[in-house]
This record gives C-alpha cells, sequence and structure tokens, in this order.
C-alpha cells in the first residue's frame, strides 16, 4: 500500500512562489497517476491539477492554470506543485493523491484515486 507524504506548504503574502512536494512510499509511482486536491475552509475538497504516470498528460482547473506547474519524478518516488502568482484564494490544505493507472482517467474526480496523503497548508495573505 502506498503511503503519500506532503510538505512545502506555508504562510505566504501574495503574489510570492510556494514549491509543494509529495513523497510516497511503500510502492513506486511510476504506477500510479497522480493529482493534487485542496480543501479551502468551509468548502469542499476540488481538484487541482493531476498527471499521468508518465508524464505526457496533465490536467489544471480554471483557477489554477497558467499560475500552477505540476511535474513528477519517478526516480525519487516524488510528484510537486510549483505554486506561482499565489492568491488569498488559494488558501486551502493541498492533498496528493495517487490512482492506479488503466482505465479512463478522470482527474479531477476524487473517487477515482486509491491513496491520500494527510495534506499540507498553504495560506495566502493579502
Amino acid at each position: 500500500q502506498v503511503q503519500l507524504a506532503e510538505s512545502g506548504g506555508g504562510l505566504v503574502q501574495a503574489g510570492d512562489t510556494l514549491r509543494l512536494s509529495c513523497v510516497a512510499s511503500g510502492g513506486t509511482i511510476d504506477l500510479y497517476d497522480m493529482g493534487w486536491f485542496r480543501r479551502a475552509p468551509g468548502k469542499e475538497r476540488e481538484p487541482v491539477s493531476a498527471i499521468r504516470r508518465d508524464g505526457g498528460n496533465t490536467y489544471y482547473s480554471n483557477s489554477v492554470a497558467g499560475r500552477f506547474t505540476i511535474s513528477r519524478d519517478n526516480a525519487k518516488n516524488a510528484l510537486y506543485l510549483q505554486l506561482n502568482s499565489l492568491k488569498p484564494e488559494d488558501t486551502a490544505v493541498y492533498y496528493c493523491a495517487a490512482k492506479l493507472s488503466g482505465g479512463t482517467w478522470s482527474p479531477d474526480s476524487t473517487r477515482q484515486y486509491d491513496y491520500w496523503g494527510q495534506g499540507t497548508q498553504v495560506t495566502v495573505s493579502s
């Protein structure tokens, strides 16, 4: 069973950047499509970005497209999310998730992901 651990969150000002990391243990992520989700206070968990197991396809939600970049390093068993031009509305707990690759890819669907990390808090002040 894969365990996922996020890091890199913090308190920043609007316009700043952060890089989130998600390191997997107990398995190799090259078997998995990976995603980032976030949950803001009082809101449902929402998709942010996702990437296929080989990095060949990516997904971004409309709210982050052009500002965030997802990447992965399968050799390091790691997933990343570069957050640029941060806004106060990006404040949330960010989670990484893994789905065993194969079948239909619905990157924005929480239901298809098998494993989740505990999350890392990102707070953006205005």
